[in-house]
């Protein structure tokens, strides 16, 4: 689970420190930098994926990729100047890991352990290469149980040493007659392989690789615009990692968890619904459709369709046939049920093309979601009824269909504004009656001021009746 997030000199971001919650929603003017906090982290992870280890940072390009940023002078703040005089950018990336991790000593017994924590940082720098065309790496720090260790520049030529501080600074010890220095970091997050032959004991390295990789395995990402819903779907058996940027391959993730009999329920000790029955679930209780499934046409034809019901012993139709809602929000239902429990799922406006009252529902659906699978939540957002239903669960301080408890530190709530052509984060401070205490000019216009001058006027009145 991600818990922090800095970056300097990305896009509009000159400056961006933010924590992350089970559920967190980024809302904000138009252009203001919401969609580049997304960015941010889906280029990190196409960079781990990038085939090129000689990429220091993947900005993206190709038909598959996802996300297209141009280039260094493109994606870094304000950038001015000879591509020699461009500032470096730079980020930290804090997160806590699936269970806690315990680093032995390399060089003694197996059972003698140096480190142990949950918690893992990484933080990374990139820059002008300094000669020709490309950026280079300039640091690469790991940070665990109190202790750092990093590459660092030795010296103005390109070569880079390892280093430990901390509370137990680790010390590397060098195989004899190898003295020279080491290259920079691989990829921003993997240290050279020179690492690995120049010191006897840099084994546990590869534990840290290993965890930021993992962690960038765990995010998946759905984009604001989603496929439109075809009559017939072909499919051949094979599973996806997700349902695509769009929404494309809803359909083949829904297949693959039926093939696959996966089942899942609304909170622990309730009776678990094959996974079609539980998207089936909660399109009626968004109230869009009555019943919805997905066959096959004609047993061994790989052709399936989708029909669904509006009501209750009404004739069946096809997706294509109800609107945009249900193919909108289709993905979304999908998506959330359909990843591995502890993953990251960033959304874009997942309310576009949704009634009111479904863009509410879907805030219960990512509570349930994130309390119960333990699927952390981060969503850019426009929409008030979505933040209003966020706001009502947690003065229940409960998620209704899951019965699953909820306090206001699960939310972290963000107003993303534009200043002086820079992106600024604010940090809606939320109460656990649900208020927010710091509501921001401008915030959904003067109808939702009303309503939280209102909500906070009631809250103080009820302070000051019950001091007496």
């Amino acid at each position: 689970m991600l818990t922090e997030l800095q970056v300097e000199n990305f896009k509009a971001w000159r400056e961006l420190s933010m924590e992350f919650g089970k559920v967190t929603a980024l809302f904000g003017e138009n252009s203001a930098g919401k969609s580049s906090l997304m960015q941010f982290l889906l280029m990190l992870k196409q960079t781990k994926n990038a085939a090129d280890r000689g990429l220091v940072l993947d900005f993206g390009g190709g038909p598959t990729e996802l996300v297209n940023l141009g280039n260094y002078r493109a994606a870094v703040h304000r950038a001015q100047g000879t591509e020699e005089a461009l500032p470096e950018m730079g980020w930290g990336l804090t997160w806590r890991l699936p269970a806690e991790l315990k680093i032995g000593d390399p060089l003694g017994s197996p059972s003698e352990v140096l480190y142990t924590g949950d918690q893992l940082q990484l933080t990374a720098s990139v820059g002008p290469a300094g000669s020709g065309s490309g950026i280079s790496a300039r640091r690469l720090t790991y940070a665990f149980a109190g202790t750092t260790f990093e590459l660092r520049p030795k010296d103005s030529g390109g070569k880079f040493e390892l280093a430990s501080d901390g509370r137990h600074p680790f010390r590397f010890v060098r195989n004899v007659g190898r003295g020279w220095p080491l290259p920079g970091p691989v990829k921003t997050h993997l240290f050279p392989g020179a690492a690995r032959n120049l010191f006897q004991n840099t084994d546990l390295l590869s534990e840290f690789e290993n965890a930021y990789e993992t962690l960038m395995d765990r995010i998946y990402y759905l984009g604001p615009l989603r496929e439109h819903p075809q009559r017939e779907y072909r499919w051949t058996g094979a599973g996806r990692e997700g349902v695509g940027d769009s929404g494309e391959f809803t359909i083949d993730a829904i297949l693959a968890a039926t093939d696959r009999d996966w089942r899942e329920n609304l909170a622990w000790k309730r009776r678990t619904k094959p996974f079609q029955e539980m998207i089936a679930y909660w399109l009626r209780e968004l109230d869009l459709i009555e019943s919805f499934s997905v066959r096959e046409v004609v047993e061994g034809s790989s052709l399936y369709e989708a029909p669904v019901r509006r009501s209750r012993g009404g004739p069946e139709t096809t997706l294509m046939d109800v609107g945009f809602g249900v193919s909108q929000v289709l993905p979304v239902l999908v998506l959330l049920y359909y990843v591995p429990r502890g993953s990251i799922v960033l959304m874009e406006q997942p309310e576009i093309h949704l009634h009111p009252s479904v863009q509410s529902g879907l805030a219960d659906v990512m509570l349930a979601v994130a309390l119960h699978r333990n699927v952390q939540i981060v969503v850019e957002s426009h929409s008030e009824h979505l933040l209003r239903r966020l706001l009502r669960r947690v003065a229940e301080e409960k998620q209704p269909h899951s019965g699953l408890a909820l306090s206001h530190s699960d939310l972290r709530l963000y107003f993303v504004r534009s200043e002086r052509g820079e992106a600024a984060l604010e940090s809606l401070r939320l109460n656990q009656w649900g208020g927010i205490e710091n509501w921001p000019d401008k915030f959904f216009g003067d109808e939702m001021a009303e309503i939280a001058a209102t909500s906070r006027a009631g809250i103080e009145r009820r302070m000051r009746a019950a001091n007496g």
